[in-house]
């Protein structure tokens, strides 16, 4: 959403006068590896988790129906925050068929009208920000970003997106179409029916929000999965379901696992459509297992590996701002992160220095320690992946200008890292790192730097830096992706669609866009003369 870019520059301000003193002294030093702790900022704890761990399932509380838990852990420190109830197939069913008799027997899909259905997501909107300083503490908790990210950013977004779509509710028509004087022809958008959404991990109460929101506005009803890593903000967001009054089954909201719980819900043959956001691998998973099943419709929000382009004209105090948040912006763990940075070769050394220097001088520690700037990746497996990325750029002769290595021993925390003289071969230029790890490529030719751009399987977003209009609309027509951010980055609304082309998904969230999947259209003719 747009809120994302203010917020951030609100969190800049907060922060801005220490933030300048730490980058000045950094440019008086040369030796820009040097500025990073090995140690995570402290003088902070978690704080202890009273909430909800169970299935919301036909608008009550249940546990699993084998009785299954699994953990959640906390990021920051590697501890056991609680245990919650993991769903399984016949919990994945219960949820299914209390989705179905709500669309087709219960009053949401029989007598409600579209405003009613709207004034309910207004009202668990409100109940979204009224309770946003708990949302954002969950968040924080559960996925290790700082406790400002999560209240600047994710709880209102939650919030304003949830608003959005409410206004969509009763604004669904069809069209009338001229097909000759004896008949009447028209058209219908009915909800798809049952919808099975399956939400990231990275941003978990803006992926409840981008799933439950359309959905709902078009009328389906919903069985909504929560990442295994993440599970404490929706179930919150489920407590705030029942309060707002929505009618049982309309809502189900449950956690388990992806192998159990997802694999279920896509092979499931009363389901009528999948909304996945994750890995490309699982998304072909998915796909695969709906085909297979129903032929569900599906929407996939997969990986990205996203360039950005930077000319020799461009402002570049603008684009290393753009650029930094465009990749550090939620501890690198987002899909559209700018990671292959392609910079032309007049500019390429300045701005490798200062991009190194603005890495440096971010403030790693406890997600909820004041004047935090990336707090701990979200698992133990995720920090591996991550070192061994870099790992794989060292060995494959890359040059380590800052960062590098993990952040102290308890928690999963990882020092913003950049790398200059990148190969387009490199495993780290060409693979999904999702962690905070910039990698510096030169260029000196437009059309080869296009063609270098698009040299990947994924198409998911991508970013152009220049004063030079005909040089921005080149790249923004011919580079292969669904979103172009140009002379800026990571501006994304709720009222714009987003996603991916190749093997970045397919279909789009966001807008008029986003809402259309949830729609199938109907075409009635009506004989109007004997």
């Amino acid at each position: 959403m747009m809120m994302m870019l203010k917020s951030l520059k609100k969190l800049s301000a907060v922060r801005g006068s220490a933030m300048a003193a730490t980058a000045a002294a950094a440019r008086r030093v040369p030796a820009v590896r040097r500025w990073m702790s090995t140690e995570p900022a402290r003088m902070a704890q978690s704080p202890s988790f009273q909430g909800q761990t169970k299935l919301l399932i036909d608008g009550e509380f249940v546990e699993s129906a084998s009785g299954a838990k699994f953990a959640t852990i906390d990021p920051a420190t590697g501890n056991v925050i609680t245990e919650v109830a993991e769903a399984e197939e016949a919990d994945v069913d219960r949820a299914v068929a209390a989705a179905r008799r709500a669309l087709e027997q219960g009053p949401w899909g029989t007598t409600m009208a579209p405003r009613e259905r709207g004034a309910l997501l207004y009202k668990l909107a409100d109940l979204v920000e009224a309770d946003h300083a708990r949302l954002a503490e969950l968040e924080s908790l559960d996925n290790g970003k700082s406790l400002g990210l999560s209240r600047m950013v994710d709880a209102p977004a939650c919030a304003a997106m949830l608003r959005y779509w409410a206004g969509w509710a009763d604004k669904i028509t069809g069209k009338t179409i001229p097909v000759g004087p004896d008949h009447f022809c028209f058209t219908r958008h009915e909800p798809v029916g049952v919808v099975g959404a399956i939400i990231p991990w990275n941003l978990p109460l803006i992926g409840v929000a981008a799933k439950l929101g359309p959905a709902l506005a078009a009328g389906n009803t919903v069985v909504l999965k929560s990442a295994e890593n993440t599970p404490l903000s929706a179930l919150r967001v489920a407590e705030l379901v029942v309060e707002a009054g929505f009618p049982a089954g309309v809502i189900n909201m449950i956690s388990g696992l992806g192998s159990k719980a997802g694999e279920a819900m896509t092979k499931h043959m009363d389901v009528d459509k999948i909304s996945f956001t994750g890995s490309l691998e699982v998304g072909k998973r998915v796909q695969a297992n709906a085909a297979m099943s129903n032929l569900k419709r599906v929407t996939l929000e997969l990986g990205g590996k996203n360039p950005s382009i930077v000319f020799d004209d461009a402002d570049m105090d603008l684009a290393l701002d753009n650029i930094h948040n465009g990749l550090f912006w939620n501890k690198g763990e987002a899909c559209a992160a700018g990671t292959r940075i392609f910079v032309h070769d007049s500019i390429y050394d300045e701005f490798a220095e200062k991009a190194a220097q603005r890495a440096a001088a971010q403030t790693v520690g406890h997600p909820f320690a004041d004047g935090t700037d990336q707090g701990a990746l979200v698992s133990q497996v995720q920090l591996d992946k991550v070192k061994s990325y870099v790992q794989s750029a060292v060995d494959d002769g890359a040059t380590l200008m800052t960062g590098g290595s993990q952040v102290g021993t308890e928690g999963f925390y990882m020092q913003p890292t950049v790398f200059r003289d990148v190969e387009d071969d490199m495993k780290v230029f060409k693979e999904e790192v999702f962690g905070p790890v910039m990698t510096l490529a030169r260029f000196s030719d437009i059309d080869d730097v296009v063609r270098r751009a698009n040299d990947t399987k994924y198409g998911l977003a991508a970013g152009v830096f220049t004063k030079d209009i005909t040089k921005g609309y080149e790249v923004a027509s011919k580079v292969r992706a669904g979103l172009v951010f140009w002379n800026c980055y990571h501006v994304v609304d709720v009222a714009a669609p987003f996603g991916g082309m190749k093997e970045s998904g397919h279909g789009r969230e966001g807008g008029a866009y986003g809402l259309m999947p949830y729609l199938e259209v109907k075409n009635v003719v009506m004989r109007v003369t004997q």
